[in-house]
């Protein structure tokens, strides 16, 4: 587990602060593609969120799941209202959060449950 935790490690920052850039660059308007639907947006930031959930504990995977989900929660929240108020075409929207949250806690069990199956 020492392996995968030294290699989640130092994936994380970099996930994370291109995430972060993904998240706070201007708005674009969208185009419509054969695949964009409805909702697309909220399926992104819950993938998104996912990855950064797994990335998370499998940096960390002493981390209490108190601790795990106030941090997740506190950078969800925050690129919320910095879209906000950066103005830059983006807005802020409780549904992004929901489904960041989700995302996290799929991450999350999705590790645990790769952990008890195959370690």
């Amino acid at each position: 587990m020492g392996k995968i935790s030294k290699i989640f490690s130092k994936i994380l920052p970099i996930y994370w602060a291109f995430l972060t850039y993904m998240l706070l660059k201007p708005g674009e308007e969208n185009h419509e593609y054969w695949f964009m639907f409805n909702g697309i947006d909220k399926l992104l930031h819950l993938s998104i969120f996912a990855a950064l959930g797994f990335c998370l504990i499998a940096a960390f995977p002493k981390i209490k799941f108190y601790y795990f989900i106030q941090i997740i929660l506190i950078y969800a929240f925050l690129t919320e209202i910095l879209q906000e108020e950066m103005g830059l075409g983006r807005s802020m929207e409780a549904l992004d959060v929901v489904a960041d949250t989700i995302g996290c806690l799929i991450g999350y069990y999705t590790y645990k449950f790769l952990v008890k199956r195959f370690f």
